[in-house]
C-alpha cells in the first residue's frame, strides 16, 4: 500500500488510468488499491477528485467497451483466453454466464465487485449480443459503483489509511518476512488446487466418424444427442445435429430429469 500511494504522489493521474485500464482489460493489478489511493491523495489536495473520477471511469469503460467488442465478434475464444490462467477455466467461464442466466444484463452492475466475473462480464454481453447502448448504460452505472466505494473509502479514511502506512514503514522488515511468507502459502495453495481441479480437465471425447458410424447402424435407436451451448451461444436458428436435443446446461438439475436411463447419451457444446 505504501508504494503504491508513493507512486500515487509521484505519477498521480497517469498511474491511476493505466493501472484501472490494466485490471478492466483482465491483466492481475490492483485496480481496487488504486482507486483506494486515488481516493485518499485527493482527499489530501495532492489530486483533483473530479480528474481522479473522470479518469479512473474512463479508463474502466474503454477497457470494458473494448472487451464487449472483441467478445461480440471472438466469442468463446476470447473467454478461453481471459480464463486461461483460471485453476479451472471451465468452471470460469460457466460461473460468469451462469451470473447472467439468473441475473440477466443487471450482472453489470455488480460484476467488478466479484473477483472472475468482473473481466468475464463484458465479453460474455458482447457474445450475448447485447446492445451497445444498454451494454453502456448497465456498465457504466456498475463502473460509477465500484469507482464511488473504493474511490470513496480512501477518500474518507485517509488519516487512517496514512496510519496504517507510517505502520507499514515502522515494521517494514516484519511486513515483508509476512508477505513473503503469505506468497508461499499463496502458490502452495494454487498448486493444491491446481492438482485437485485437473481430473475436471479431462473430458472424455468421442470422435466424428465413431458417432457418424452409430447413427448410420441399427443402434441409432439406442442413442440420444443432448445440445448443450450455454444459452448465450445458442441460436435457435443456427444449424444443429439432426435429431437432437436442446437443454440449458445452467439448469442442470431440472434438465436431467427428463432424460431417458436407457440410452447412450452424447453432448455436444460450445
Amino acid at each position: 500500500m505504501s508504494n503504491i500511494l508513493s507512486l500515487i504522489a509521484h505519477h498521480g493521474y497517469l498511474l491511476i488510468f493505466m493501472v484501472v485500464l490494466a485490471e478492466a482489460i483482465g491483466l492481475p493489478v490492483p485496480a481496487a488499491v488504486a482507486l483506494v489511493a486515488g481516493g485518499a491523495a485527493a482527499a489530501a489536495h495532492s489530486l483533483n477528485v473530479f480528474k481522479v473520477a473522470f479518469l479512473a471511469l474512463s479508463a474502466m469503460l474503454i477497457g470494458d467497451t473494448l472487451l464487449f467488442i472483441l467478445g461480440r465478434y471472438m466469442g468463446w475464444r476470447l473467454l478461453g483466453l481471459l480464463c486461461r490462467l483460471s485453476v479451472n477455466p471451465e468452471s470460469c467461464v460457466l460461473r460468469s454466464a451462469e451470473s447472467f442466466y439468473k441475473r440477466g444484463k443487471t450482472t453489470l452492475l455488480i460484476a467488478k465487485f466479484i473477483p472472475g466475473v468482473n473481466t468475464m462480464a463484458p465479453p460474455l454481453a458482447g457474445s450475448m449480443k447485447m446492445r451497445p447502448l444498454q451494454f453502456f448504460r448497465f456498465d457504466s452505472a456498475g463502473a460509477s459503483l465500484y469507482l464511488l466505494a473504493y474511490g470513496g473509502l480512501g477518500f474518507v479514511f485517509r488519516d487512517f489509511l496514512a496510519a496504517i502506512t507510517r505502520g507499514f514503514q515502522a515494521a517494514s522488515r516484519v511486513f515483508e518476512e509476512v508477505l513473503f511468507v503469505a506468497a508461499i502459502v499463496y502458490i502452495v495453495y494454487r498448486v493444491w488446487l491446481y492438482h485437485k481441479n485437473k481430473v475436471y480437465r479431462v473430458v472424455p471425447r468421442v470422435q466424428v466418424e465413431e458417432l457418424a458410424a452409430r447413427l448410420a447402424s441399427e443402434e441409432k435407436d439406442k442413442i440420444l444427442i443432448l445440445d448443450v451451448r450455454s444459452h448465450g451461444y445458442y441460436d435457435a436458428n443456427a444449424e444443429r445435429i439432426k435429431g437432437s436435443i436442446r437443454i440449458e446446461p445452467n439448469n442442470l438439475s431440472e434438465e436431467l430429469k427428463i432424460l431417458p436411463k436407457d440410452k447412450d447419451i452424447y453432448l455436444y457444446c460450445t
